[in-house]
């Protein structure tokens, strides 16, 4: 039999748009609206009780969303400039990036070894009189350790914001992700769980939350006016009190806001978001059973008992400092590779925040060492037996 030779880049993520993303794209383009309307509102709702949530708001980004979030929460409790809010040492930029936008102080802390996300008993050592909240993130599908996050945030009074741009849909102690804090933030961009194109939510419980969020996200304009739709009221009085005030701003806003074809895009994943799961469940066991042989070389994702992993990627780190000669062996074989969300040796952190790699040193040696790979519905089995196969080409020209 032939060997598979793959015929396209095996990427870290996909997208195929089926007949149903294709059919609500056709609704929006048959009612010429693409403001804020019926097919995002329907959207928010249904991805709002899928992550066990009151409210969703949908935006142009997981990092807006984040930035509306902390900026929400400044407003809501009268943080200050230059107050401080913990971050983990290893993370997508942007987590760090919307606390500097936000004219607040990054404090970071060190991962945990076996899921990477933020090691909780290293948290109330950074503390200070002006901590005021936690951006805990959950990397790469799986959630962070919460209720101890949460234990500490409660004995310090600080305010939780879920980074939960890498993971949808998944439970923590049979908790949704995006419930477990203040406020949730999810990224429906390019190669995430659920894919928009461009797109984020923010999740909370919490309605005058919601509102606000809403407003940031919208200019910062009073919430009596927050869609096209509502000033379409048939009470007089009401009508003349929305006229005058809908072009009233109250909050330094931004322009964040998606069309009515991203949310369309949106709905046709969500009812789809079930078996997107299966699929990079059985990708991620095929993956994990066939480079099980090779713990001399690789650590495989650990995933605890108590929570899901949802897998938008497959972590793994090299543990005989062949990182960089492994990624370059298989991007040639056009599989894609990206490092393992290093935060702390970026340039831009470097020099704004002043932090030394040195002290971090599980995050030095996951961005050292570590990488990651696709896992997305999209790949074949084909594509998945030929990544198992090239890892083990690799290691055996080495042994």
């Amino acid at each position: 039999m032939a060997k598979f030779k793959p015929s396209r880049q095996i990427g870290v993520g996909g997208l195929v748009l089926t007949r149903r993303e294709k059919k609500y794209l056709n609704q929006v383009i048959q009612t010429s609206r693409l403001s804020y309307g019926p097919m995002t509102q329907k959207l928010e709702a249904l991805f709002a009780r899928e992550h066990d949530c009151k409210y969703a708001v949908f935006c142009n980004s997981g990092t807006s969303a984040l930035h509306i979030a902390v900026q929400a929460l400044k407003i809501r409790n009268g943080w200050k400039d230059g107050d401080e809010v913990i971050v983990p040492s290893m993370t997508f930029v942007a987590t760090a990036n919307v606390v500097l936008h936000n004219q607040m102080v990054p404090k970071f802390v060190d991962v945990e070894p076996d899921i990477h996300n933020i090691d909780p008993k290293l948290i109330e050592s950074a503390i200070t009189p002006r901590t005021r909240a936690i951006i805990p993130v959950h990397m790469f599908g799986q959630a962070a350790s919460m209720d101890e996050v949460a234990g500490i945030a409660s004995r310090h009074g600080l305010k939780i914001i879920e980074d939960s741009c890498e993971t949808m849909f998944a439970r923590y102690r049979g908790r949704k992700v995006g419930s477990l804090g203040d406020i949730g933030c999810f990224s429906t961009y390019v190669a995430h769980l659920l894919v928009t194109g461009v797109g984020g939510f923010a999740t909370t419980n919490d309605p005058e939350l919601a509102v606000l969020l809403k407003s940031l996200m919208n200019h910062g304009r009073d919430s009596i006016y927050l869609s096209i739709d509502d000033d379409k009221v048939a009470d007089k009085e009401k009508l003349f009190d929305i006229v005058a005030r809908r072009f009233s701003f109250v909050h330094s806003g931004h322009s964040f806001r998606c069309t009515e074809m991203e949310a369309a895009i949106g709905l046709g994943q969500l009812e789809q978001n079930n078996e997107f799961m299966a699929k990079r469940s059985a990708n991620a066991k095929r993956l994990t059973e066939g480079l099980a042989d090779l713990g001399e070389f690789l650590d495989l994702p650990s995933v605890r008992p108590d929570r899901d992993h949802v897998f938008m990627m497959y972590p793994l780190v090299v543990k005989t400092g062949l990182k960089r000669e492994l990624v370059n062996y298989l991007e040639e074989r056009l599989i894609e590779t990206r490092d393992l969300m290093p935060l702390l040796s970026q340039p831009a952190i470097k020099v704004t925040c002043g932090v030394d790699l040195a002290n971090f040193p599980v995050a030095r040696r996951l961005d050292a060492d570590g990488f990651y790979i696709g896992c997305h519905p999209y790949l074949t089995s084909g594509e998945i037996g030929y990544v198992i196969d090239s890892f083990h080409e690799f290691f055996r020209t080495r042994k």
